[in-house]
């Protein structure tokens, strides 16, 4: 196995605390159903379209349909992701930078294949062995970084506006049911039809806003910090390779933004 193979963690798998989280919490919903008697009673077609049709619709209007397609392609990145360990990838950095160090940066090129999974990084480094000054290369990484970020941002800001509009779909639903059983009072086949709309809207609106969309704002926003980390050190890697410095001044530079807990110590 070459120096860079394996960088970064390997391929994306699905996320079983985002998985377990939500089997969890909707088995335990069911199960208090299920438990009270009637489960089917808790099934309602058109209170399902009103608050899961009327919060895509609302929320929609707040953005545009490229945005809101880009959200939930980053909904499924979510739960199938790739878990990177940082300290993994410094130490793997720090190899690079090394055989960059000892044998030139040209030398690289065989490394390139290894790390060809990371696009962020690959990018990087293709630059620098095509002879892109560091610098030139460090800030067109920074200016996709800052791009990638933003597009996280609004991933989650997408998600937690929905879950903003959901309780209040539910409201919506609750008020349609309430009208439609005082205007038929005279007729009590409808009374508990539209008193289960009423009711249900808001028991949908409830568990789609706090059981679904605020936890996944909430993981997507935690899986981009630990995304963005892995990139810096990428940027800091890349410069320093192109910048030909000495890989203990790079492991220097990568602990300073790790967390404590996450360190290395390469040279000691």
């Amino acid at each position: 196995m070459s120096e860079g193979e394996g960088i970064g963690g390997g391929k994306a798998s699905l996320d079983s605390a985002t998985i377990i989280g939500l089997i969890v919490a909707f088995a335990l919903v069911g199960a208090a159903i299920v438990l009270g008697g009637s489960p089917e009673s808790f099934f309602n077609p058109p209170s399902v379209l009103i608050v899961i049709g009327g919060t895509i619709g609302v929320t929609t209007v707040c953005f545009s349909l490229g945005e809101m397609l880009r959200a939930g392609q980053l909904i499924f990145k979510t739960v199938l992701y790739k878990n990177q360990n940082a300290s993994t990838v410094a130490v793997q950095t720090i190899r690079i930078a090394e055989i960059a160090r000892k044998q030139g940066v040209l030398q690289l090129q065989g490394v390139l294949d290894d790390i060809r999974r990371e696009e962020f990084f690959y990018k990087g480094l293709s630059l620098v062995v095509d002879g892109t000054p560091a610098d030139e290369v460090e800030n067109m990484m920074i200016g996709e970084l800052e791009a990638m970020a933003g597009r996280h941002y609004k991933g989650a800001n997408i998600l937690r506006k929905a879950a903003e509009f959901a309780p209040a779909m539910g409201l919506i639903g609750t008020l349609i049911g309430l009208v439609q059983m005082l205007g038929n009072l005279d007729d009590p086949s409808t009374i508990g039809p539209s008193m289960a709309v009423a009711l249900l809207t808001t028991f949908y609106g409830a568990v789609l806003s706090n059981m679904v969309l605020m936890p996944l704002a909430a993981k997507l926003e935690r899986n981009s910090d630990d995304e963005l980390l892995i990139n810096q050190l990428y940027i800091l890697a890349t410069a320093s390779i192109g910048r030909q410095e000495n890989p203990r001044r790079l492991e220097m530079m990568l602990n300073s933004i790790l967390p404590p807990n996450r360190r290395v110590q390469y040279f000691d």
